[in-house]
């Protein structure tokens, strides 16, 4: 048995290790196989992405050879520009070297027309010096004989005379002026101030303080837009019909119409309305209905004009002076509407004339008419009185009325008795309370100078302006002044004021002196 078994082992154990070899031998075979497939794999994969490297590369040359085309357009079309804006500038260069050439050969020519009549004026200016010179030695020969006659100097004389002189005419001049004002204060005062406060307290106005600026209210804020057009085009044919710059912002429901002409803000007001309301904004309409509102308020300015001087019985005026009164309501002055003014001034002197016994409606005329100058069709270089006087003249006022519009300013001088009566009432209703807008700073500087003037004399102690500057009270020091020169000095105040102040009303000067005692019980 044993004999047996170990062949069979032996055998076994043979065939496990030829069947083991010949298993080693099959998986090299496929190993190689499986290397060699692989190669052939990655030969072609490498094969692909070598043909895809190319595509790629070509493709980012044929880009960036584009993109080098693009720029270099862009490029030629910046330095275009640029050799564009440098030949413009050339060309303006070269228009300012020949305007400046032109202008160089004119002020050569004024020059020598310059130095011509330089020329003659210096011969002139020599001439007058000669004689001037030979004016000076008669009056030397002269003077030296009157010395010679007399027994003294010029310089002697002419002192003793202008002490002696001096002296009598400013104690004569004192004593004649307290005179004359103590009687003009008992007579004239009186009636003056009981005339003007009577006429004053009769007529009560209202005041109406026109802007540059006017507000038109919406309805809601969409309407904006209309108003605007498309790329600007409506607002813009508004602007230029009207004259009017309109303003369009962030204020609810409201647009800002802004001009210095009361009559233009009216019609650009007045056709707005009349765009919304139709609701057809277009360039076009918007010319169409300007020029209905301008003819509007032209017959509206006629229609004032008549029912003004109606209210007032004037009868007789021309056409053109009662276009002038209509056009008044759209003027102001210093923030009063002129012809409110005008009316209250033509109500004034037509009060003041039958307190005096004048004719009452030749002043009313001349009240009226008096700030017709303020209103003219076309730039003036006149004042206003003098322009309002040659209108007047023009229309075939009489010479009392064009007297009166022309001296109610002192441009002229005063021929009737109507024209101090027509400036008194233009003060009167310029000076009212809340008649006319005054800035916080020229009237704080007009007190302040109102002081200054009386610090001016010596032995002023304190100076307060009162009385909105209507009067000016002033302590001085009793010491230095006397009871006699307070009274000077309160004359000389009022007079310096009286010279180099502009002031409506008057202002009245009161000087204080006193002196006290006092003493201290324990």
């Amino acid at each position: 048995m044993e004999g047996i078994i170990m062949p069979i082992i032996i055998g076994v154990i043979i065939g496990l290790a030829v069947g083991y070899l010949i298993a080693k031998s099959l998986e090299k075979k496929k190993a190689s196989g499986t290397i060699k497939r692989a190669n052939k794999s990655a030969a072609s994969i490498l094969k692909a992405a070598k043909n895809d490297a190319e595509a790629i590369k070509k493709d980012k040359i044929l880009q960036a050879k584009e993109k080098f085309i693009e720029l270099k357009s862009e490029h030629e079309k910046v330095i275009l520009a640029r050799d564009k804006k440098i030949n413009e500038a050339e060309k303006r260069i070269r228009d300012k070297e020949s305007q400046l050439s032109s202008e160089l050969d004119k002020n050569k020519k004024a020059n020598l027309n310059l130095e011509k009549k330089t020329s003659e004026y210096e011969y002139k200016i020599e001439f007058l010096e000669r004689k001037e010179n030979e004016i000076e030695k008669l009056h030397k020969k002269q003077v030296e004989n009157l010395e010679v006659i007399s027994g003294l100097s010029a310089e002697d004389a002419k002192k003793e005379l202008v002490t002696s002189l001096k002296e009598e005419a400013k104690s004569d001049a004192m004593s004649f002026i307290q005179d004359k004002m103590e009687e003009a204060k008992l007579t004239a005062e009186q009636d003056a101030r009981k005339i003007i406060l009577n006429t004053i307290q009769r007529v009560g106005v209202e005041q109406t303080v026109e802007n540059c600026v006017s507000v038109f209210n919406l309805e809601s804020d969409d309407v904006k837009g209309r108003i605007i057009g498309r790329e600007g085009r409506n607002i813009r044919a508004l602007e230029a019909a009207t004259g009017v710059e309109i303003i369009v912002d962030d204020t609810p429901e409201a647009i800002i119409l802004s001009c210095f002409d009361p009559v233009r803000r009216e019609v650009a007001r007045l056709s707005l309305h009349n765009l919304v309301t139709d609701g057809r904004i277009h360039p076009a309409r918007i010319e169409e209905i300007v020029k209905k509102t301008e003819k509007q308020i032209g017959q509206e300015i006629i229609e004032v004009g008549k029912r003004t001087v109606i209210d007032l019985g004037i009868h007789g005026l021309h056409p053109e002076l009662i276009k002038t009164v209509g056009r008044m309501k759209y003027r102001s002055s210093y923030g009063q509407n002129l012809l409110q003014h005008s009316r209250e001034v033509a109500n004034l002197c037509g009060l003041m004339a039958a307190e005096l016994g004048l004719n009452p409606k030749v002043a009313k005329r001349a009240g009226l008419l008096h700030d017709i100058g303020k209103v003219p069709d076309t730039e003036s270089e006149l004042p206003h009185a003098l322009l309002g006087m040659e209108w007047a003249k023009k229309y075939g006022e009489k010479p009392d009325v064009c007297n009166a519009i022309g001296a109610h300013h002192d441009e002229i001088e005063m021929k009737s008795m109507i024209s101090p009566i027509v400036q008194v009432c233009d003060a009167i209703s310029g000076a009212r309370p809340g008649a006319r807008r005054q800035v916080l700073d020229s009237y704080i500087q007009r007190l302040k100078d109102l002081e200054d003037v009386a610090f001016g004399f010596s032995g002023v102690q304190k100076a307060y302006a009162i009385q909105a500057g209507r009067e000016l009270r002033v302590i001085v020091e009793s010491e230095k002044v006397n009871d006699t020169k307070a009274a000077e000095l309160s004359f000389n105040i009022s007079q310096k004021i009286q010279n180099d102040m502009t002031y409506p009303g008057q202002v009245r000067v009161t000087v204080i002196r006193e002196t006290r005692a006092v003493n201290v019980a324990k």
